[in-house]
């Protein structure tokens, strides 16, 4: 099948496919975390290709799978579905600018670059001055923090050189850098070939650490407790990444890598958010549907405040409540509040209650269809 072929009919599929369970797509619990969701996703992938499976229905079966991945493999796109569903991803996208589907730009780069390069690429790092690995450490913060904005003291550890490290360094024309000591091997008569191997002794070029150095008698590090300052500005959304440079663990002859907290919005019982804006489920029984209600709320900064519907309210009606949302980070404002509201229907009525209803309503006695 050529490429233009497996386009349409893999957009065909998208656009005549109904809701369905990303992870029953994939076989995968909702438990299953990236490395599992990726192996189910190159199975199945193999299993469906339309170049390899000439059933019918593979190709859907194959654009199910391609658009499962695709949300579960993405974080924030699965936090969404996780907490929404697909229609609420698909708002979510629309947000976005992406409409749904595979972005904009090119619908199926995304898919072919999964299937054909490996399932991601790797890029190169640059040389230059050699430095300690960066940290990435999540930051749990709950969405109240996060409406409010938060000034935390983490506490973090790391290894730190010991004062008098130098004291404890030798001369070695044979350390090329941290880690790097270059051996020479005779091959013949007048042959040497030279090799670099690791050698943990060379702290740096053209020094080697003296082992049982009095003036470091731990080694070359010790451990360090450091507080470190984070403040977290109201509107702070899931995944901001707040950067510390040079602060992770230290090595002779290396320069400290980078700590990284990268923010993790935990879950709230009544709120959920996408982007700067807030979404909220409301039960309500029959009776208020019908005749109209007011109901206090609490915000997330505890302040409460007063829905009001004057109308009747069908099944999850959702109700639009300006300025109710999170604060956008760049000051200008808030976002909005989402309610959905569910009608909580009597499981059985009296026939007392039957007549007053129909009385009220009326009754249609026309029973031809």
């Amino acid at each position: 099948m050529s490429a233009r072929l497996l386009f349409l009919s893999l957009l065909a599929a998208f656009q005549l496919a109904e809701c369905v369970d990303f992870y029953k797509v994939l076989g995968i619990s909702r438990k299953a975390n990236q490395k599992e969701i990726k192996k189910a996703y190159r199975q199945k992938s193999l299993e469906l290709h339309p170049d390899k499976n000439p059933e019918e229905g593979a190709a859907e079966k194959f654009a199910e799978v391609a658009r499962a991945y695709e949300v579960l493999s993405d974080e924030e796109k699965k936090r969404v579905y996780d907490q929404r569903g697909e229609e609420g991803l698909k708002q979510h996208e629309q947000m976005q600018g992406q409409g749904g589907g595979f972005g904009g730009g090119d619908p199926f780069g995304s898919m072919f670059e999964h299937m054909f390069n490996g399932f991601g690429n790797q890029r190169g790092r640059g040389h230059g001055e050699q430095k300690t690995p960066d940290v990435r450490m999540p930051l749990r913060l709950t969405l109240q923090q996060l409406y409010v904005g938060v000034n935390l003291e983490v506490e973090y550890l790391r290894e730190v050189l010991c004062v008098n490290w130098e004291d404890c360094t030798r001369n070695s024309n044979d350390c090329q850098g941290p880690g790097i000591k270059v051996q020479r091997q005779q091959l013949a008569p007048g042959f040497v070939q030279q090799v670099q191997i690791r050698d943990d002794r060379c702290v740096s070029r053209g020094k080697m650490w003296r082992d049982g150095c009095r003036a470091c008698p731990n080694g070359k590090t010790e451990t360090e407790k450091i507080e470190v300052p984070v403040e977290i500005p109201a509107g702070t959304r899931h995944g901001e990444d707040f950067a510390f440079q040079g602060i992770t663990d230290e090595k002779p002859g290396m320069i400290a890598g980078d700590l990284h907290f990268v923010v993790v919005e935990t879950a709230h019982s009544a709120y959920s958010r996408d982007g700067d804006n807030l979404y909220t489920t409301v039960e309500i029984p029959l009776v208020d549907a019908l005749t109209g209600f007011k109901r206090t709320l609490t915000h997330l900064d505890n302040k409460k405040f007063v829905v009001t519907v004057n109308g009747v309210t069908e099944c999850d009606h959702i109700m639009r409540v300006p300025g109710k949302g999170m604060p956008r980070r760049n000051g200008n404002g808030y976002g909005d509040l989402y309610v959905k509201f569910e009608v909580d229907f009597p499981d059985e009525l009296t026939e007392t209650q039957k007549t007053a209803i129909r009385e009220v309503l009326g009754e249609d006695d026309n029973d031809e269809l």
